[in-house]
């Protein structure tokens, strides 16, 4: 009699060791896949809040410390006609997203269409597990009777 070899055990132990190499790996893709989609789904809104001129929806995208800092500016007056993406998402890593748009603009009062260009950058927050805009608001630029 031969003596029984050990290669079935070592079979079941290198297919358990891809099987758990796989499924690690699929919960990391799952994960960047939920946090991409979060990161669409954040700037779908924003893009939405500005378009519609719902800026204090807008401000609520604003990182909190930010919010903290800087009161919601008046932006009663100015209303929004054109939200065009100029530089599509690009993330220089996993927690940092930036685009580029140019966003037109008229104030009620005045009639005068404008235009502004808003670097946004956004960051993700993985405690609260949702993306916050870091560069604040566009710039407007106000009629001189409101700068203040």
């Amino acid at each position: 009699m031969q003596p029984r070899s050990s290669t079935p055990g070592f079979v079941s132990l290198v297919l358990a060791a891809v099987v758990l190499a796989l499924l690690t790996g699929g919960c990391a893709t799952v994960e960047k896949d939920k946090r991409n989609n979060s990161l669409q789904a954040a700037t779908y809104r924003y893009h939405t809040a500005i378009r519609w001129s719902y800026f204090d929806t807008a401000y609520g995208m604003l990182d909190p410390e930010l919010r903290a800092e800087a009161p919601m500016p008046d932006l009663s007056g100015v209303r929004v006609t054109g939200y065009e993406v100029i530089r599509p998402l690009t993330l220089p890593d996993e927690d940092t997203a930036n685009q580029l748009v140019l966003i037109d603009y008229l104030h009620e009062d005045t009639q005068v269409l404008r235009q502004v260009s808003d670097a946004q950058t956004w960051r993700w927050d993985a405690e609260r597990e949702t993306w916050w805009l870091h560069t604040g608001l566009p710039q407007f630029e106000l009629p001189a009777a409101r700068e203040r």
